[in-house]
């Protein structure tokens, strides 16, 4: 576990109003003119340190890169090892654990110790581990470092405690899995291989003991050699050379043959009467050619050789082994049963697979009944036992990554009705044609903690669907999903290669997300510049798909003076609502004519949507002179008011999705007016251009500006007004003649770039990003935001920054970059817009003056600025139907450091004004006439929250560098907190928690942080998790309840809490992996069938590979490592009253098992003791009338 530190109560950084750096935030906000001072204001806060502990909880999805796999048939548990080093153990749903090995090394191969609850993993640092599975966080009890040679390959008889182990070198070694010491005892591959043999025979790669003798065990060598060693005798019995190399090896149960794959896509069977040559030799792939020769085929990695009882013939199946002609087939697993032989060809590579057997002891008939295979990105399981050979139906949450997932939203404590709802929906869509027969994984105990409340994930896809996840009492189970792009219609191919390319990327791609669970609605923004709102419906429905399309396109001037104070719009229309022209035809238009058409064309036809969410708005951004629409940036929905609201670099937009129009459609230097703290100056869309086939790329080659130019505005202007003298040269130094110095500017996606690029998938994006320094945290900032939102951004308190080289790879589709410090900040303050970064309506006052709260609308950019928007709502439902709603900028601004990223109101009490929403009502369901139904609004006004607290509410502000609490109407800054310097907040969010508040952050270099409110004090700075992705900076995102998760790989969900009470209660929500089982009784073979067939052979192996036998390893062989744990940190991480149970359970059993092992010695005493009474009565009789001279 990670360390960290908590930040003790008291000690914090944050300032009230007039202290320090807060002091010009309360200069200029003036006197209120209602509602209480701020020191009237005292907020009894709750939370403290101790009140927050940061740890995994669980994990979620396929592994990723899998590498190994194993089951225990006694207690029904899957593991898969990866090449992260990490393990995932499976069992009943409601049962999955995933454990991380120190080193990240790859798994190379897991062994389970069948009904004893451990595990042993094969690791490619050539290190054993065992892991101790008898608790519900296991633990690693010791570890064994191979230092000269390579492990290749591991084997563990049943109820035995002495692993083989084969190398690299062909030597075999044998380790004790109790003491994990290494035994004396030790198979040389010159001793194995015969004299006369001159080449070496290659590494192991199969060991197996003999099914009728354990005394004599299997070698396979890689270049073909296999070898029958006898370990009493310490000689080979027999060698086998075979001209192909050997893959795998599998026994007949009965121990009399045994059958090989081989490279050249042949299988063989050896009898051991006759080593001599193989049996049986097959090619089940390979047809004949006319010349009489077999066609080459692949390779047959792996071959299971099975018998079932109600058949004579066996189960043969493999896996490779088609012919290179084929080689366009996708790959395959191969079920040869007597004469059928059943191709099952597979979405992905095969990684490993194994059949599952109803015995674990392999001198018994097998009767297999399934067959689990690992492919590299899912996991399927094969029923056996019907002749089709159906699936089984996963339980597991495996197709997370079916299509990769861009950005992620999590909700806690949703309404109760919502899971059942949208499971029943989701149900009708499933698939059909599974095995009936029950997930054959069904090892371990799971129940329902008591802590649980509805819990839903939704994940956001590169092919534009939605997927609904139930994530109650952790676990995930998928409820609906949703495709968006039957939205619109598909791309057609043009000339110029244009339709292609569109082919090849993702133009559905989802970018955000936004879903109210009161109102079911949902909105979705796309990475084409769209925005699509559904409505929630039980019933199906034919409707016309409302398209609203607007113009926002403005660019600032390269020379800011602060003379020119007049701001041309970037719109002609002076209302500021978006003129609707009719787009142009899709014909092969370039893209420098392209104008007034969106990226996507919807369908304009009726279409049928099936009951669940269905479309019924969509917004798309137009292309503007040549220029496609800027990706959208930031959104918010309101359900109560009826508006929507999105922004991008170029300005804001709000829809009333009611009467399906645009309210509003701004640039942002219109939404200042005359209060803009930057007096700019916009520039035609038609100036000169440059036009990059890459992504964003800045150069080298710039200059730098005057040393007050990097000067931060934030101490010097606070609500639109200048408070320092020094603003007057900060602004003179933006200034810029036109013979001055002009440097290389920011190459932007030019006329020949598409609308949209391959979708940045957060699935497929890693990063270098280390913050060393003061500058480098700067540079990260900027890289990482282009990269999460696709458009340059600047924030004006960054004193320095760095180029990038950005690079797009093909197969993964990773982001790189490397850093060069040798740039200047110039050139991207030239060339650089002012994004609208956060949004949120809500009931608040839009002027000083207010005396009553109103409908607002928040807006947040990427320098730090906040504006104000009041709005006029009609409230009668005819009215809200007919009238207009009117909005309108009052001039309010703000200031933070940093681009803004979410806003939050509290009562004078503290505690959180929701925003306001209207109940869900089905839109479909048939009305009655005489009773029409009514919109039920529910509202948390700030006047209504609370009694006697005064008027006003507060305002929480979070930027990448700090956080602000305002009092409003006042608009006095009360507190202020400097979250980080050296780095920057990726995701801030008010979460509830423990019938509190709390501000929570995360930061680019990895820390988590929370602050209480409305105080702003440190509660928890936790250096967790180092951003070396850029997949967690898209999906991190924290919830209610003190829970968070983000994207940990491209396959999976981590889930993690910063609660101290989840954490001490962690145990009693996760599964059981061990339960006491007795394990199966072997088979009575009969009389007639040991007398025939020969009873299997046992030997004891301590007495051959003990201490006292074989002697001692050489310790410069392998190096033993306990386990971090031991015995006792083990006991103290099984904590929980479930894990308490669970350790008297087992020490209950094992008490059991002594006591029967002291009645079995007890019995074998009694029978001795009567056995020595007979015979001593024999010989009294004997000897009772025989005289003394007869003896």
């Amino acid at each position: 576990m990670k360390k960290f530190r908590k930040v003790l109560d008291g000690l914090t950084t944050s300032s009230p109003a007039g202290v320090g750096g807060s002091s010009s935030c309360a200069s200029a906000a003036g006197t209120p003119t209602a509602g209480p001072s701020p020191r009237e204001i005292d907020v009894a806060e709750t939370l403290t340190s101790e009140s927050f502990q940061i740890c995994k909880t669980v994990r979620h999805g396929f592994p990723c890169q899998p590498t190994a796999l194993a089951f225990d048939p006694v207690q029904k548990l899957l593991a898969i090892g990866s090449r992260s080093g990490g393990v995932r153990i499976l069992g009943r749903p409601g049962v999955d654990c995933y454990c991380q090995h120190e080193s990240g090394a790859a798994v190379l191969q897991l062994q389970f110790l069948i009904n004893e609850g451990a595990l042993v993993t094969a690791c490619a640092d050539d290190t054993l581990h065992l892991w101790n599975l008898r608790q519900k966080r296991p633990a690693i009890l010791h570890s064994l470092k191979f230092n000269r040679e390579r492990i290749t390959f591991c084997h563990l008889p049943f109820q035995s405690k002495w692993l083989y182990v084969g190398t690299e070198r062909g030597n075999t070694h044998i380790a004790n899995i109790e003491s994990f010491i290494l035994s004396g005892y030790v198979i040389m591959w010159n001793k194995a291989i015969e004299l006369a043999t001159k080449t070496h025979p290659g590494p192991v790669v199969h060991l197996s003991d003999s099914p009728k003798d354990e005394g004599k065990l299997l070698i396979g060598f890689e270049s073909g050699t296999v070898v029958m060693w006898d370990l009493r005798a310490k000689k080979a019995d027999f060698r086998i050379h075979y001209d192909e190399a050997i893959h795998s090896v599998s026994w007949h149960h009965e121990g009399k043959q045994f059958m090989c794959s081989h490279s050249d896509g042949s299988l063989t069977v050896w009898n051991l009467r006759n080593t001599a040559r193989p049996v049986q030799v097959t090619f089940p792939h390979g047809k004949t050619q006319r010349d009489g020769r077999k066609e080459s085929c692949k390779p047959i990695l792996k071959v299971e050789y099975k018998m079932s009882r109600n058949s004579s013939e066996p189960f043969v199946i493999f896996s490779g082994g088609l012919s290179y002609d084929k080689a366009s087939r996708r790959p395959t697993l191969t079920i040869m049963h007597g004469k059928a032989i059943t191709v099952l060809e597979m979405d992905h590579p095969i990684v490993e697979f194994m059949v599952l057997c109803d015995t674990p002891y392999p001198n018994e008939v097998q009767e297999p009944y399934a067959a689990v295979v690992l492919l590299e990105k899912d996991l399927v399981v094969v029923d056996l036992t019907q002749s089709n050979f159906p699936i089984f139906e996963n339980p597991y949450p495996m197709d997370i990554h079916e299509s990769p997932v861009t950005c992620t939203a999590y909700f806690a404590d949703c309404p109760p009705d919502i899971i059942p709802v949208l499971y029943s929906i989701g149900a009708k869509h499933k698939k059909t044609g599974y095995s009936h027969k029950e997930w054959p994984v069904s090892g371990g105990t799971w129940t329902l903690g008591s802590q649980t409340y509805p819990e839903i994930i939704l994940t956001g896809h590169a092919d534009g669907t939605i997927k609904f996840w139930d994530a109650t009492a952790m676990t995930l189970q998928m409820l609906y999903k949703l495709k968006t792009s039957k939205v619109f219609e598909k791309p057609k191919a043009v000339e110029g290669g244009r339709g292609a390319e569109l082919g090849e990327e993702d133009p559905y791609a989802v970018q955000m997300l936004s879903w109210c669970p009161h109102s079911r609605l949902l909105c979705v923004v796309g990475i084409s510049a769209n925005l699509i709102l559904y409505r929630f419906s039980k019933h199906d429905a034919n409707t016309n798909i409302t398209v609203l399309e607007v113009r926002l396109q403005c660019e600032v001037e390269e020379v800011i003076s602060p003379s020119d104070t007049e701001n041309t719009p970037c719109l002609s229309d002076p209302s500021g609502h978006s003129p609707q022209p009719p787009p142009s035809p899709r014909s092969n238009t370039p893209d420098s004519a392209r104008d007034s058409i969106p990226c996507l064309k919807v369908k304009d036809r009726t279409i049928r949507m099936p009951p669940g969410y269905q479309a019924e708005l969509v917004v798309q951004l137009l292309w503007v002179d040549g220029e496609p629409p800027q990706p959208i940036t930031s959104l918010d929905i309101n359900s109560a008011y009826g508006l929507l609201a999105l922004g991008n670099c170029n300005g804001l937009a709000v829809v009333d999705y009611i009467q399906r129009t645009v309210l509003l459609c701004m640039s942002t230097l219109e939404l200042y007016g005359a209060a803009d703290p930057f007096q700019r100056l916009t520039r035609s869309p038609r100036k000169s251009r440059q036009s990059t086939p890459g992504l964003t790329e800045l150069s080298d080659n710039q200059v730098s500006m005057d040393a007050e130019r990097s000067k931060s505005p934030t101490s010097d202007h606070v609500n639109g007004h200048c408070t320092s003298s020094s603003s007057q040269a900060c602004a003179a130094g933006r200034a810029r003649g036109p013979g001055g110095p002009e440097g290389p500017r920011l190459a932007r996606r030019g006329p020949g770039r598409p609308p949209f690029r391959k979708a940045q998938s957060a699935a497929c994006m890693e990063i270098s990003l280390p913050v060393s320094s003061h500058a480098e945290g700067y540079a990260s900032r900027r890289a990482m935001l282009q990269q999460l939102h696709g458009v340059s951004m600047y924030s004006h308190d960054e004193h320095h920054a760095t180029s990038y080289c950005w690079s797009e790879r093909a197969e993964s589709r990773e982001n790189s970059f490397s850093r060069s410090r040798s740039s200047s900040v110039s050139s991207i303050d030239r060339d650089t817009k002012e994004a609208v970064t956060a949004l949120q309506f809500g009931e608040s006052y839009g002027r000083k003056t207010d005396a009553l709260p109103t409908p607002c609308l928040w807006v947040g950019t990427s320098l730090g600025l906040v504006l104000l928007i009041p709005m006029s709502i009609p409230t009668d439902d005819q009215e809200r139907q007919e009238e207009p709603v009117t909005m309108a900028p009052t001039g309010t601004v703000l200031m933070l450091k940093g681009s803004v990223l979410r806003f939050g109101f509290l009562d004078l009490r503290g505690a959180v004004i929701s925003a306001p929403y209207e109940v869900w009502r089905d839109p479909n369901a048939q009305e009655d006439p005489e009773r029409p139904r009514k919109r039920k609004l529910v509202n948390f006004s700030p006047s209504s929250s609370q009694e006697n607290c005064g008027e006003g509410h507060l305002a929480v502000v979070c930027s990448e560098r700090q956080a602000v609490v305002f009092l409003m109407p006042a608009q006095v800054c009360l507190h202020v907190h400097n979250i980080t310097e050296a780095s920057f907040v990726l995701r801030a969010d008010l979460v509830s928690f423990c019938n509190s508040v709390c501000l929570a952050c995360f930061c680019a270099n990895g820390h988590v942080m929370t602050l209480s409110l409305p105080s702003l004090r440190p509660l928890l700075d936790v250096n967790y998790l180092p951003l070396t992705d850029m997949r967690i900076a898209r999906t991190f995102c924290f919830t209610n309840g003190g829970q968070a998760l983000y994207l940990s790989s491209p396959t999976e969900i981590q889930r993690i809490t910063y609660s101290q009470e989840m954490c001490d209660n962690l145990q009693d929500l996760l599964g059981e992996l061990f339960t006491p089982i007795e394990t199966p009784e072997a088979q009575n073979r009969g009389f007639l069938k040991g007398f025939f067939g020969g009873n299997t052979q046992t030997f004891d192996r301590e007495e051959l590979f003990g201490e006292a036998a074989a002697g001692k390893a050489s310790r410069s062989l392998a190096q033993h490592i306990p386990g971090q744990a031991g015995m006792e940190g083990m006991k103290a991480a099984a904590g929980g009253a479930v894990g308490e149970l669970a350790r008297a359970r087992i020490a209950l059993d094992e008490r059991g098992q002594r006591l029967g092992e002291l009645e079995e010695r007890t019995a074998l005493l009694m029978t001795s003791a009567e056995t020595f009474s007979k015979h001593a009565h024999e010989l009294m009789l004997k000897c009772k009338d025989k005289k003394w001279y007869q003896f």
